[in-house]
């Protein structure tokens, strides 16, 4: 019986080719070949600094994500089964892919997919400043988490894929006053705490909602097959402590990195000023008693 049920469970989410995503990854691996070959040594020589090793490893791992996200067996269990994982491809979708493509992303190959002084670097430049990009973000996810929206994005292959490129673009924004290859769109130190505390808060609403609800919030997931064994409500609880865990926790993390790395800054630069304060008393010091020795 146990043996049946085993075999029953596993059959739920049989393997599922998706010739689309292998597709875009592809496409991703390309794009990344002709801007390292291609374009990289004409903007070395131009005077630039070459793709570090730090952003090639970023963009790998941006689009390995995108590919574990988007194919077998997340993507399956996602969309027809458990709403958790589905959160759980969310989460990768809207915060952590646009973070590693941001930080992958060198700031003359901005200049130069934009242009400078152009309509659209302005229009971008508008777009990412925090308070539009902040609830450009919120605004997203919350209407992705509208029960009708999930029921069309589950059923609609199309729709699916244009709320995940709208979420996963709202991400892009939402970085940009953090960790812009633009500095001069970045908010100073203190003012990224504050703004990435604020986008920890609006996130726990629906986690809140999910994590409390009696009944079922997404009718779609309310299937008699259940996979593991997971009920519907289990399964929305799962959901919620997935977006007020996972997300809260990962923005609180960059939130300590940030001020911690602030600090140290302004305490070796408080520590290098008196050290500066000090060898300049000196120096005033010693060049009033050679001249007091001098006049004697």
């Amino acid at each position: 019986m146990v043996f049946a049920q085993s075999q029953a469970e596993v059959a739920t989410v049989p393997w599922d080719a998706h010739p689309e995503v292998w597709i875009l990854v592809l496409g991703a691996a390309a794009l990344a070949w002709f801007a390292s070959r291609v374009v990289e040594p004409k903007a070395v020589a131009a005077g630039f600094d070459p793709i570090s090793r730090g952003q090639k490893l970023w963009y790998l791992a941006g689009v390995l994500g995108m590919w574990a996200a988007s194919d077998w067996p997340i993507h399956d269990i996602a969309e027809d089964h458990l709403y958790a994982v589905h959160m759980f491809q969310h989460m990768l979708i809207s915060t952590f892919l646009p973070a590693a493509f941001v930080l992958a992303t060198p700031r003359w190959l901005l200049e130069l997919v934009l242009g400078t002084e152009t309509r659209l670097w302005r229009w971008f430049a508008t777009v990412s400043r925090p308070l539009f990009a902040g609830i450009t973000f919120n605004a997203v996810a919350l209407f992705l988490h509208w029960s009708a929206v999930v029921e069309l994005s589950s059923s609609n292959g199309a729709a699916h894929f244009v709320f995940h490129v709208a979420i996963f673009s709202a991400g892009l924004l939402m970085w940009q006053p953090v960790i812009s290859a633009v500095t001069e769109w970045r908010l100073p130190p203190m003012l990224q705490c504050l703004y990435l505390f604020s986008m920890s808060i609006i996130p726990t609403i629906p986690g809140a909602w999910l994590l409390f609800a009696e009944g079922v919030v997404y009718p779609n997931y309310d299937t008699p097959d259940r996979l593991f064994g997971i009920s519907v409500v289990i399964d929305q609880q799962a959901a919620g402590l997935v977006m007020k865990l996972l997300g809260g926790f990962v923005l609180w993390l960059i939130i300590v990195f940030i001020f911690a790395k602030w600090a140290i800054e302004e305490t070796d630069r408080d520590r290098q000023a008196r050290l500066d304060r000090t060898a300049r008393d000196r120096e005033a010091q010693d060049s009033a008693e050679a001249s007091e020795a001098l006049s004697r």
